[in-house]
């Protein structure tokens, strides 16, 4: 595994950085981007004040906020360096989570859980556009006879934790 620091959490990694309203980046930044996010350095990891969260030049760096953040305002980040992880990669790191109530779902790095299937990014990714698309579509349940709920809960709970494509699973529920 991969161990991040100053020189390198900014080449094509993944992140989830926590909101934090309580701290002050001091005037003596460690770095400002031509977009001007400004970046502090900690011995546990990176603060990073910016207008904007999401793909950040080769990265995707999500912001985890306390209430609606809306593009273009300003809004300090924390990250422990154990936080990033490689993009690129091979290795399986990453897991989905499905919210059935506000028909969400949301790709999660691994937090030293052995309880969910893992993937690559680029895998979870693809499976994050696929499960939203059926959680908000209903078009898709017209050739099924069962309950659209329980039949999306079915699906989407094997298509999160195996290999399985999304139409191998659909074609098994007919």
């Amino acid at each position: 595994m991969k161990t991040y620091n100053q020189t390198n959490f900014f080449k094509h990694t993944f992140c989830e950085f926590k909101e934090v309203t309580n701290f002050k980046i001091p005037d003596s930044t460690n770095y400002k981007s031509k977009s001007t996010s400004i970046y502090y350095y900690s011995e546990e990891g990176v603060y990073r004040k910016s207008n904007h969260w999401g793909r950040v030049a080769n990265c995707r760096w999500k912001l985890i906020d306390s209430k609606n953040y809306k593009n273009q305002e300003s809004v300090i980040g924390f990250a422990k360096w154990s936080d990033f992880h490689p993009i690129n990669t091979v290795e399986k790191l990453f897991f989905i989570t499905i919210d059935y109530e506000n028909k969400t779902a949301k790709m999660n790095s691994n937090k030293n859980t052995s309880t969910k299937y893992l993937y690559t990014y680029y895998e979870a990714q693809k499976r994050v556009k696929q499960a939203t698309h059926l959680l908000k579509n209903n078009k898709w349940a017209v050739y099924f006879d069962s309950e659209i709920d329980e039949l999306r809960c079915k699906i989407l709970s094997e298509f999160i934790n195996s290999d399985k494509s999304l139409q191998e699973i659909k074609n098994e529920q007919k």
